[in-house]
């Protein structure tokens, strides 16, 4: 039996975050989201918030703290990607996609942790991507961005991981999303030819990953960088 915690997952209303906040929800935590327009999952309380703007992210964390208590889990998953050639990127491709998947990180992060040392509990969770390590042509920007979540989370635990908080990051791999489904069929199996598990992972395999990290199970783990991928990155 998990504890039942305040949890906020940003980027909620689709896709990965969608589904770790469904998860997390029907294990009994209390969930809000984060979300530029439309809605979180069922059961879960969506909040405005912007990734770019700490403003608007104090605001939202003041509204979940309001309606559900003081943020216990924080999972880090909103993000954007600018894809083109390094030689085609523009400076705006390359610092818009940092700006949110690190900088957005950072301000989510420093705005949950005095809430977290008060506690003395806490789970940082950061989304990252099998690109992080492994690289990917067209995502300088975005890999960038992803690989500087294991410094930030191994940072982190050096900083807080006495005071009952951990910080991991998940790594997933190729996962059935609308991104996915959006490729060529040509260029998917291609990707599928270099996954050793010969498919796509799925949004739920990413889900039960962070709920385990949210829960009790894990409070031995901080630092680590979970590659759920099918294989596909292994030794990166």
């Amino acid at each position: 039996m998990t504890t039942s915690r305040t949890v906020l997952v940003t980027g909620g209303n689709r896709g990965i975050g969608a589904a770790i906040a469904a998860r997390l929800v029907a294990e009994g935590h209390r969930v809000a989201v984060t979300a530029r327009s439309g809605e979180g999952p069922e059961g879960t309380l969506t909040v405005r918030a912007e990734m770019t703007d700490a403003a608007s992210i104090d605001a939202a964390f003041a509204r979940v703290e309001q309606e559900l208590g003081p943020v216990e889990v924080i999972v880090s998953n909103a993000g954007i990607t600018r894809d083109t050639l390094l030689l085609r990127m523009s400076e705006d491709d390359f610092t818009e996609v940092v700006d949110t998947n690190l900088t957005g990180t950072f301000r989510v992060v420093k705005r949950a942790a005095k809430g977290l040392l008060k506690g003395r509990f806490g789970r940082v969770i950061l989304i990252s991507s099998v690109v992080a390590l492994y690289g990917s042509p067209g995502q300088i920007n975005y890999s960038s961005s992803k690989a500087a979540l294991v410094g930030f989370a191994r940072s982190l635990t050096r900083e807080l991981g006495s005071r009952g908080i951990t910080a991991n990051v998940i790594a997933p791999g190729f996962i059935e999303t609308d991104m996915t489904a959006a490729l060529p069929e040509e260029q998917q199996q291609a990707y599928l030819a270099s996954i050793p598990a010969g498919r796509f992972g799925r949004v739920d395999e990413i889900a039960a990953t962070a709920a385990w990290l949210a829960g009790d199970d894990a409070a031995y783990i901080s630092g680590a960088v979970i590659p759920v991928d099918g294989g596909l990155g292994m030794g990166h």
